[in-house]
């Protein structure tokens, strides 16, 4: 690893505006992210010390070692004990990918259609997944996600069923694929973990997405857990491949 003790010079742009809605932290995060993609911190290279960027931002320690762990989640750089922070090269491993577009419109205006809700017996698979007792209850959801007149993703969900949560009939509310993915955040869900596969359209799906049984699409499934690290939903999304793409932004140029 190399060190390059440089700072950028003060300008428009390269300061911490303290007026500003960002915190502090966001902001000297942002600078840094920018340096790095504008190739003034290559992979490899030592970002400037505390010291350094405490006397150049005028920022505390404590703001400092926020922007530097924002950095290391985005998987920009790892910091060596008693070395100091570097810049990581890019990762192909490491890269997020997300649900990004429907036939080139925004999923954010994709409609959802309730296709079934319902309270059931949870069966053996369920109670694996979520944690359940034998005959527990959970919600299921099924939903169809349409761009316009076309189908193009069938979810669906199973929630840990919890008469004191009106889950259905705020799930009932939700319109667009947006406020479905925004619901997550709203169920005091902690973390989750998502896996992708090739599937094949058995013939329920393959009607709900006006395409011939048995054709290739890809399933994305997933699980979220509670605040007390209890799986509280399990389901998957059933998506044509022709319609929705996955991508993937790797590295400082990248803005999240």
């Amino acid at each position: 690893m190399k060190t390059k003790p440089v700072l950028l010079p003060e300008g428009a742009g390269h300061s911490i505006d303290r007026e500003a809605y960002e915190p502090a932290y966001v902001q000297l995060a942002m600078i840094l992210r920018g340096q790095i993609a504008s190739g003034l911190w290559q992979a490899g290279e030592q970002l400037p010390t505390e010291a350094q960027l405490r006397q150049r931002y005028g920022v505390s320690p404590a703001t400092i070692r926020r922007a530097i762990n924002l950095l290391s989640e985005q998987g920009l750089v790892v910091t060596a004990q008693g070395k100091g922070t570097f810049v990581k090269p890019l990762d192909l491993g490491g890269a997020v990918f997300r649900l990004h577009e429907l036939g080139g419109d925004a999923l954010g205006r994709a409609e959802v259609q309730i296709l079934e809700a319902s309270i059931r017996s949870a069966d053996a698979r369920m109670c694996a997944k979520l944690a359940l007792e034998p005959g527990a209850q959970v919600v299921y959801l099924c939903r169809l996600i349409s761009d316009g007149p076309s189908p193009a993703i069938v979810s669906r969900e199973y929630l840990v069923y919890d008469p004191r949560r009106p889950i259905v009939e705020a799930e009932l509310q939700i319109t667009s694929f947006q406020g479905l993915l925004q619901g997550h955040r709203n169920r005091g869900l902690r973390h989750g973990c998502a896996s992708i596969e090739a599937v094949n359209l058995s013939a329920e799906e393959a009607a709900w997405l006006h395409l011939p049984t048995g054709t290739a699409a890809f399933g994305v499934e997933h699980v979220f857990h509670d605040f007390a690290d209890k799986p509280v939903s399990w389901g998957w999304l059933i998506c044509r491949a022709d319609r929705v793409r996955l991508t993937a932004q790797i590295g400082a140029g990248a803005q999240e």
